[in-house]
């Protein structure tokens, strides 16, 4: 649990910053890989205050988790049976602090190269306490969601469709970048990026794998689920897009791999191999046209958030319940194709509840930054870039 613990964490750092500071222009890449940085050491801090007993302390009426755990408060190293019999208390808290850390990190591709760092700490701080835990709570912590059996294996909902739905709010309320649709936005560095996928991908497994909470048959299972999704998602994104505009990309097929993890993880400990082959085969096409479609609906989610993690959380719940079997996981539930359709409906309200509260909760968030601090450079900042007019650094002499 340490070493996925760990694992997590890399996805995030270096990660998850290499993967998204090759994705924006060279002005601009040391300000996006500080946001994931900064964040993990604020949700690092934040975590062992009150985030962790907010989110899996002892239930509020299914909504929230208690202060009693506040400063780890009763976390120490004897095992709490509710979240693994033989883990120690504090090794279950650090796993979670992972997952606690890279939502918010997602988050921020929606609004690369516009959003002051002073507001962005404040946003990270709030989302963290009033969005991610109470819904950690609600799916992992014993809350509603949870008594009403709905299956997250590892954050399809909790991490990928409250960041991804997060994520279009933030593009709606900040705007578009400065030029977009005439400047030359593209990529400054796809190398980078390419090496944070493949970080992610790594990590992954720690993420996925790690949530079975032991080294057993289960872990295998959703390691085999998580590497499958994630190799499918690349090649079915890679095809979508070689037929539709007559060239494959490598940031086509990383951006397929990043979309078959994001899917695969809340099934990845419920479904079998085939199931994942499906599921990371309807990510790469699914996500590819919520990328494409993009366009079309007018916003500007700069590093594909909402198309990818939005969308394919989204895709990953329902999934989970049509092919969730009590065979590959004998703690959670059967699903429609193994003779239980009521999960289905389980896992539709999973979605609603997720996407509404994520993208109401952010919107009010930002709001409120906006009319207190603000929340985005102004123009000549945005012009000169976030590395020079927020840190005063250049990434390239």
């Amino acid at each position: 649990m340490l070493t996925s613990s760990a694992l997590v964490l890399a996805m995030t750092m270096p990660g998850l910053a290499l993967f998204y500071g090759g994705l924006v222009r060279n002005k601009n890449v040391l300000g996006t890989i500080m946001h994931s940085f900064i964040i993990l050491c604020l949700v690092s801090v934040m975590w062992v205050l009150w985030g962790y007993s907010l989110a899996f302390g002892p239930d509020v009426g299914g909504v929230i988790g208690s202060l009693e755990w506040f400063g780890l408060s009763g976390v120490g190293g004897d095992p709490n049976p509710a979240y693994g019999s033989t883990i120690p208390h504090q090794v279950y808290m650090l796993f979670q602090l992972m997952f606690a850390a890279i939502t918010p990190a997602l988050v921020t591709g929606a609004f690369a190269e516009r959003m002051r760092f002073s507001a962005l700490l404040v946003f990270a701080a709030l989302w963290s306490t009033f969005i991610y835990c109470p819904l950690a709570h609600w799916i992992w912590g014993g809350g509603w969601l949870a008594k009403m059996g709905a299956l997250d294996f590892a954050g399809g909902a909790v991490v990928h469709i409250s960041s991804g739905w997060a994520a279009l709010a933030c593009a709606l309320v900040l705007g578009k970048r400065k030029g977009y649709g005439t400047a030359y936005l593209a990529p400054h560095n796809l190398p980078m990026t390419l090496l944070g996928a493949g970080l992610l991908w790594f990590g992954w497994f720690g993420f996925n794998a790690g949530s079975a909470l032991g080294a057993n048959a289960l872990a295998a299972s959703a390691f085999l689920a998580t590497n499958t999704a994630a190799a499918m998602g690349a090649l079915s994104w890679m095809v979508a897009e070689w037929l539709h505009r007559d060239k494959p990309t490598t940031l086509g097929a990383a951006s397929g791999a990043i979309a078959g993890l994001a899917t695969i993880t809340p099934a990845a400990g419920f479904v079998g191999l085939f199931p994942a082959l499906l599921i990371g085969l309807t990510a790469g096409v699914a996500c590819y046209a919520a990328v494409v479609w993009k366009g079309r609906f007018g916003y500007d989610d700069s590093l594909d958030v909402v198309g990818i993690h939005g969308v394919g959380g989204a895709i990953g719940i329902f999934a989970t319940g049509l092919f969730a079997s009590k065979l590959i996981n004998p703690a959670g539930a059967n699903g429609l194709f193994f003779g239980n359709p009521g999960q289905v409906y389980i896992q539709l309200a999973t979605i609603g509840a997720a996407l509404v509260f994520a993208l109401v909760g952010t919107f009010i968030i930002l709001k409120l930054i906006d009319w207190t601090i603000g929340l985005r450079v102004d123009a000549e900042e945005e012009e000169r870039g976030l590395d020079l007019s927020q840190h005063e650094e250049r990434a390239y002499s």
